[in-house]
């Protein structure tokens, strides 16, 4: 098959792991494009792919100029979480797939115009959830299909980390309910799309507590969330921005009648425990995984989700992390922050909610 042709659109933090990505997956696509407004960074980008794949995009400060000009066939999008879908959405107008950075949008009604799109379009729409990709996540999830766990009674999803004031000062789009949300929505949004993947992925009740306690941004630096699935399964989640002095840990574990396995580290990347009632294969593979930390918390599944979509886009299957599975963790924040905002549980069907909807909400927690 022909090389698939990309475009990335954002230059900022993530950026990099795209980069990486493109260069690994030569085979199959080349980076014929890098865009950002602020043309030092888009310039920075296509350095870096010179070094690691040994050629040079073309460089813009304008996507849409570059969707005019340039065979595109699938654009990636790294930009402030605020633009994710109003980009998306003019990338499909114009017929090209979408690889979108978390979270795909911050309402709901974005979201659903993001599948119907891709559907009308008939493109392919992927998310960034890569952590979907880390080998002890991919065994975790074998052992859940081969029913190992028996009935699930729980699971749990924590995120402890640091983010101080610098980070936000950095990008004053960082912790506002226009461009990005809270602690939930940029920090926590990958663990609990592994938690909903697996407990089942079909939430039926979310409620919420959140607040902010220690940061000077207008969402919430710690969210707590518990979600009833369908199957009966309970969900927990603890986020937060707030751990001194420095990122702690990240967390998934899943409970059943006949199993127990926790997977941490610093990005979900570890086999902490692993424990069933009866012995598989798997168990050998299992404890031969490495055990160090990645170099940050990106980790580094952007390589075989790039691969995992590239492979969707040339079959005209979907990806693991298609549209309709990036808005489920989606949706069970915004469902968070509604209940957060109502004092009231919420229903995840027919969830009709933005970030936007919490200006009027005061989260900051005095004294």
């Amino acid at each position: 098959m022909e090389k698939l042709r990309f475009m990335l659109i954002g230059c900022g933090r993530i950026s990099k792991n795209h980069i990486a990505a493109a260069a690994a997956n030569q085979e199959t696509m080349t980076l014929a494009v890098v865009c950002d407004p602020v043309r030092e960074r888009a310039e920075a980008k296509a350095a870096m792919l010179k070094e690691q794949a040994g050629y040079e995009p073309l460089i813009y400060t304008d996507y849409k100029k570059a969707l005019q000009e340039q065979e595109i066939d699938v654009c990636s999008i790294a930009t402030e979480s605020g633009y994710h879908a109003r980009i998306a959405l003019d990338c499909m107008e114009q017929g090209k797939s979408v690889l979108i950075e978390k979270p795909m949008a911050l309402s709901t009604a974005d979201a659903e115009k993001m599948l119907a799109a891709a559907e009308q379009k008939g493109v392919t729409l992927g998310v960034c959830h890569q952590n979907r990709f880390n080998a002890p996540i991919q065994q975790l999830h074998k052992a859940l299909e081969d029913g190992r766990f028996g009935k699930l009674v729980s699971g749990t999803a924590r995120i402890l980390w640091n983010r101080t004031m610098p980070y936000y000062q950095q990008a004053p789009w960082r912790g506002t309910w226009a461009q990005d949300g809270g602690t939930l929505m940029n920090q926590c949004i990958h663990n609990i799309d592994l938690l909903q993947w697996s407990l089942g992925g079909e939430p039926d009740t979310i409620m919420a507590m959140t607040g902010n306690y220690l940061r000077d941004i207008e969402a919430e630096d710690f969210g707590s969330i518990l979600i009833r699935f369908k199957n009966g399964a309970i969900g927990i989640v603890e986020g937060t921005a707030c751990v001194y002095p420095k990122n702690l840990e990240e967390t998934l574990s899943v409970f059943g009648k006949t199993g127990c396995a926790v997977i941490g580290g610093l990005a979900v990347n570890r086999v902490q425990t692993w424990n069933f009632a009866e012995p598989a294969e798997q168990d050998a593979v299992v404890s031969k995984l490495a055990g160090t930390d990645p170099k940050d918390v990106y980790g580094s599944g952007h390589n075989l989700l790039y691969a995992n979509y590239i492979h969707a886009v040339q079959t005209g299957t979907q990806p693991l992390v298609s549209g309709y599975e990036g808005i489920k963790a989606l949706k069970i924040i915004l469902a968070a922050y509604k209940s957060q905002k109502t004092g009231q549980a919420v229903k995840f069907d027919g969830l009709s909610f933005a970030s936007t909807d919490m200006c009027s909400a005061d989260v900051k927690v005095n004294g």
